[in-house]
């Protein structure tokens, strides 16, 4: 099943030696959008074509699920964030404002800590952030961390039941479950059922220890732009 949204384009966008699936739309100040797991760009077809209205749409699919390449290695966040910036500039977009949800929130991080003359604004959503305060305690209750930095494990168990694992863990997790329907589920199993595309998203999870270290250096030099952080109540 691909994902398509009325007046936008999907492209395969070569950056930092591979190709990163983009889908853009609109007009005006240029907004980079950065799904979570187990999602891809489609996480925000609700709000793109509200967002299009007032800006120019970039999302993408990371490295290593939907349709982005999915190489064996480079899955710190600080290389997903060269992939992030990369794909920017080859749309044009010199300077730009991001906004990361889950796993999209920790690559956006290092982009605006790396890239801090091209990120503008920055907004994370939903996510415990490596290096902060609390970043132990906090994934020590998420079970599925744990389990994605499993060698192998995860990807021998969840073959053949992409569906079964995406439906489980969002009626899990999710608070709000009129926010997706079983055919979003669908796209999002259907994308992690491509090939290397669960062992993309486990490799989100394995280079997390890495992720803190960097990130404790990025607190050194603290941002200097507007940040938006949200999470909700229920957890």
């Amino acid at each position: 099943m691909i994902a398509t949204l009325e007046e936008f384009t999907q492209q395969m966008v070569p950056v930092n030696g591979i190709k990163i699936n983009a889908v853009t739309g609109g007009s005006g100040p240029p907004i980079l959008l950065l799904h979570g797991w187990p999602e891809t760009w489609w996480e925000w077809h609700h709000v793109m074509p509200l967002l299009a209205e007032h800006f120019s749409v970039v999302a993408m699919d990371l490295r290593g699920a939907g349709f982005s390449d999915c190489p064996l290695d480079g899955y710190d966040k600080a290389t997903m964030a060269r992939d992030a910036h990369e794909v920017m500039v080859a749309l044009g977009h010199e300077r730009y404002v991001v906004c990361g949800h889950d796993i999209g929130g920790m690559v956006s991080l290092p982009q605006a800590a790396i890239y801090r003359e091209a990120v503008t604004h920055l907004a994370v959503l939903d996510v415990p952030l490596p290096g902060w305060t609390g970043w132990e305690t906090t994934t020590a209750r998420l079970w599925h961390f744990s389990f994605h930095m499993n060698r192998d494990l995860p990807e021998r168990l969840i073959h053949g039941r992409e569906y079964d694992y995406v439906s489980t863990f969002m009626a899990e997790r999710f608070y709000d479950h009129s926010t997706f329907d079983p055919a979003d589920i669908a796209i999002y199993a259907k994308a992690m059922a491509l090939p290397g595309r669960t062992r993309g998203g486990m490799e989100w999870y394995r280079s997390l220890a890495a992720d803190h270290a960097a990130a404790l250096e990025y607190k050194k030099q603290p941002l200097e732009i507007p940040v938006l952080g949200l999470g909700g109540d229920q957890r």
